[in-house]
């Protein structure tokens, strides 16, 4: 069986708003959901999992009944870290599961079903995949001193999620102690001595965090 374990920590500081930003409505519902779909048209029978704080799983609880939102989830309790919070989510997968789990940004809810089930199809062989984008705008360096010098853009990809795993890879990855390199889960799977294998992901698949980007998903929902 396949999982997906979606990670929803975010408390909307940057969004200016009282509600986390995973529950603000996104075209009649609110994000989070919007990003299940998107799983859920992928695969109607693979097992998700969904990472809140505990202090937001009443108001979730609340937005489910106004909804009357019955798709099938189980909840994990969001860690300090985003690296714990994923790590909580692991642990409610059995350790003697096999197949590939997935793991998304709950506020990234466009990423293709294309994308999603290359990601999924090519991890069942290279066990440790990734979505990204190339890279369009010029970049440019800071170098020591404060001055800057221009790179080579295509030497560059914007990573975005779901990076998918072999289950029992990823499981034995995250029993590493944290450390503050672990910024997504592919860097604690490249730790673990796991070359990390790209596709080609979808450049709608944005990361809700500001107003902006908020105003952004509403045009492309």
């Amino acid at each position: 069986m396949d999982y997906a374990v979606i990670v929803a920590g975010g408390k909307g500081e940057r969004m200016g708003s009282n509600v986390p930003k995973q529950f603000l409505p996104l075209n009649g519902l609110p994000v989070l959901m919007q990003t299940i779909k998107r799983f859920r048209e992928y695969d109607a029978y693979m097992s998700i999992i969904l990472v809140l704080p505990k202090e937001q799983h009443e108001y979730w609880s609340e937005l489910c009944k106004k909804h009357r939102y019955t798709s099938a989830y189980t909840v994990a309790e969001g860690g300090p870290t985003r690296f714990h919070s994923v790590k909580n989510g692991l642990d409610m997968i059995p350790d003697d599961a096999e197949g590939v789990v997935g793991i998304h940004d709950g506020v990234r809810p466009f990423p293709s079903v294309e994308v999603i089930r290359t990601c999924y199809e090519t991890a069942r062989t290279a066990k440790a995949v990734i979505p990204a984008v190339p890279v369009f705008e010029t970049l440019r360096r800071i170098v020591g001193d404060g001055t800057t010098e221009t790179v080579p853009r295509d030497d560059y990809r914007l990573v975005q999620t779901p990076q998918t795993f072999d289950i029992q890879l990823l499981k034995q990855a995250y029993r590493q102690p944290y450390r503050e390199a672990f910024t997504d889960d592919a860097s604690v799977v490249e730790s673990f001595g796991q070359k990390i294998t790209i596709v080609e992901g979808n450049r709608e698949n944005i990361k809700i965090t500001t107003p902006f980007d908020l105003r952004v998903a509403r045009i492309l929902g």
